[in-house]
C-alpha cells in the first residue's frame, strides 16, 4: 500500500481566527502539534474543534493567522492544497461520491496505471492490503450509497490511507461504529502514529481520546483553554475544562415500567433487505434498546416500524391493531415519531430555521384552510424548545449554523409537538457534546416515565444498557438474544458477534 514519502511535519498554528456572520468561532488559536503524535481535540459543540480541523484540511479558510509545517509557512486554500501537503480530513459530513463503488472512491484520481492504462488488478491488490491493515470488512464492488453510514466512514479512512497521508485529521470517527469497530479503529490510530503519521482526533468520547492520545487540547467558546499530556487528565477533568464547571456525567436512572403497562407497539416477522424476521413488543413507559453490529439491521428495523421503508413481510401493530401497509403519514397518525440517525440527511432541513424545522411535522395541526396560525406556532415551538433546552437565541436563523447538540435536540422537539405515544430513536446522541448528551439521556428517561414507549438504537453499548429496560440484540437481521437491565456489556457484545466473538 502507499506509505508517506517523508515523515509527518511539526504543525504550528499561530493566531488562527474565524468568524461567521459576525460571530467569532475561533479566537486567535496558537497550537503546536508534534510529528507522529496522536493529538486529541475536545470541547463542547460550538467550541470550534471542527472549524479548526476544517481549516487544516482546507475545507474552509481562516480569516487570519498562519499555518506552518516544519517552520515553513504554508497556504492551504482548499482540499487539494491540504492533500498536496499530506493532510487528509475525515469530516462528519463525509466526502464520498455516492454513485461510485467503494474501490472507485478509495482510489479516485489515483488509479494505478502504466502508460495511461489503468491497472485494475494492482488497485485490487492495494485495496486488499488496506483491508488487512485496518481490519475493515468492506466489499470493493459495492456502491457507496448502499452502505450504512458507519461503513461509509470506513471507506473514507481507506481513501485517506491510500493517499499516503502524513497528517490524518479525524472528526468524530467512532460516532457510528460498534464497540468492536471502535476498538479496531483506535488500534489502527496507534499503528499509524507508531509509523510516523500524525493523527488529530476530534471526539466527544473522552475515554477513547484519553486511551489513544499523547496530548489533548481543550477548546471552549472558540478559545484554547489548555494543552497538555493526556496522562494528566481524566474524563472528569476534561469536562471541567470544557464547560468551565463540574458536570454530572452519569446516566439517569430510568423509572420502572408500571405493572400491567399495556403493549403499545408490536412487530411480527418483519422482513426487508437486511431485516430477516424481527419480532418485538414494547410497553407503555418502556425503553427497548436494539443492539448489533453495523449491517445487523438495527436502523433498518426502525425504518420499517415507521414506514420509511415498506416491509416485504410482517405486520406492525399499535394497541393490537394492525397498521396495514405502513407509510410515515400512517405511522404518525397512529402516534409514532422517528428520530433518524443522520440529522443532516434525514432529519432536518438544514437551510431552514430552528422554528421552521421544529414546527414542520405538526404543521397540519395549526392550519386554518390555506393559512397557518403563526402566533400559535411560535408559542408551541418555544414550549418544545424549552422542554429540550435548545440554546439558540435566534430561532429564525438557519439550523445549519447551530451546534450539533442544538440540532439534535431540535429533532426531538419537532416530534414532541405532536405528542407521540411511541418514539423511535436511532443514535440519539451521535456527534453531540457531553452536556447535550446528558440532557438527551434525561429527556428520553423523562418521556418514558411519562408513559411513552421508546425504541432506541445506539452504537454505544453503555448508552443502551443505561437507558433501556431491555436490550434486543440483532445479528444478520434476526434477533439472537434479549437481555434485561443490568446485563454485563460483555454478554451483549458476545451476542452481537456470536459465540466465538466473531460474526457467524
Amino acid at each position: 500500500m502507499s506509505t508517506p514519502a517523508t515523515r509527518a511535519p511539526t504543525i504550528s498554528v499561530r493566531g488562527i481566527g474565524k468568524n461567521y456572520s459576525g460571530v467569532t468561532v475561533l479566537h486567535d488559536i496558537d497550537l503546536d502539534i508534534a510529528p507522529g503524535e496522536v493529538h486529541g481535540l475536545v470541547g463542547e459543540n460550538g467550541a470550534g474543534k471542527s472549524t479548526l480541523l476544517k481549516i487544516l484540511g482546507g475545507a474552509i479558510r481562516a480569516d487570519h493567522g498562519t499555518l506552518s509545517f516544519d517552520g515553513e509557512q504554508v497556504s492551504i486554500g482548499g482540499p487539494r492544497d491540504a492533500i498536496a501537503h499530506g493532510v487528509s480530513l475525515i469530516s462528519q459530513e463525509g466526502a464520498l461520491v455516492p454513485a461510485l463503488t467503494v474501490l472507485e472512491n478509495v482510489f479516485l484520481g489515483r488509479w494505478s496505471n502504466t502508460a495511461g492504462l489503468r491497472r485494475a488488478r494492482a488497485d485490487r491488490h492495494r485495496f486488499a492490503e488496506l483491508l488487512e491493515l485496518t481490519g475493515f470488512r468492506v466489499d470493493p464492488r459495492e456502491r457507496v450509497d448502499r452502505l450504512p453510514i458507519g461503513v461509509q466512514q470506513q471507506v473514507e479512512i481507506l481513501r485517506s490511507l491510500a493517499r499516503g497521508t502524513r497528517v490524518l485529521a479525524m472528526d468524530e470517527p467512532t460516532a457510528v461504529l460498534t464497540e468492536h469497530e471502535k476498538a479496531n479503529l483506535l488500534e489502527l490510530i496507534r499503528i499509524l502514529a507508531a509509523g510516523g503519521t500524525t493523527v488529530i482526533l476530534v471526539s466527544h468520547f473522552l475515554d477513547e481520546v484519553l486511551s489513544v492520545a499523547d496530548r489533548v487540547t481543550v477548546l471552549r467558546d472558540g478559545a484554547l483553554v489548555t494543552t497538555g499530556p493526556a496522562a494528566e487528565h481524566t474524563p472528569r477533568t476534561l469536562v471541567g475544562h470544557m464547560v468551565g464547571r463540574e458536570i454530572d456525567v452519569l446516566y439517569p436512572e430510568p423509572a420502572p415500567v408500571p405493572d400491567g403497562a399495556p403493549v403499545v407497539l408490536s412487530a411480527r416477522g418483519l422482513r426487508r433487505g437486511l431485516v430477516q424476521g424481527v419480532d418485538l413488543d414494547v410497553r407503555a413507559g418502556e425503553v427497548l434498546g436494539i443492539a448489533g453490529l453495523v449491517g445487523s439491521g438495527r436502523s433498518e428495523t426502525l425504518r420499517l416500524l415507521f414506514g420509511a421503508d415498506h416491509a416485504t413481510e410482517g405486520v406492525v401493530e399499535v394497541d393490537g391493531a394492525g397498521l396495514g401497509r405502513l407509510s410515515p403519514r400512517r405511522a404518525m397518525a397512529a402516534g409514532l415519531a422517528f428520530v433518524p440517525e443522520s440529522r443532516k440527511e434525514q432529519g432536518l432541513v438544514m437551510a431552514r430555521s430552528v422554528r421552521e424545522n421544529v414546527a414542520l411535522p405538526s404543521l397540519p395541526l395549526r392550519r386554518m384552510g390555506p393559512f397557518v396560525r403563526r402566533s400559535t406556532e411560535r408559542s408551541a415551538v418555544e414550549a418544545a424548545s424549552a422542554q429540550v433546552d435548545i440554546r439558540a437565541a435566534a430561532k429564525d436563523a438557519a439550523i445549519e449554523t447551530f451546534s450539533g447538540g442544538n440540532q439534535q435536540k431540535a429533532l426531538f422537539a419537532k416530534w414532541l409537538l405532536r405528542s407521540p405515544r411511541i418514539l423511535l430513536v436511532d443514535e440519539p446522541t451521535r456527534g453531540v457534546d457531553i452536556a447535550a448528551k446528558t440532557q438527551i439521556h434525561r429527556l428520553i428517561t423523562d418521556l418514558a416515565r411519562d408513559g411513552m414507549a421508546v425504541v432506541c438504537v445506539s452504537s454505544e453499548i453503555e448508552e443502551l444498557l443505561a437507558l433501556s429496560h431491555r436490550v434486543l440484540v440483532l445479528r444478520h437481521g434476526r434477533p439472537v438474544g434479549e437481555f434485561p437491565r443490568g446485563t454485563a456489556r460483555e454478554v451483549v457484545i458476545a451476542a452481537a458477534f456470536g459465540d466465538e466473538g466473531e460474526p457467524t
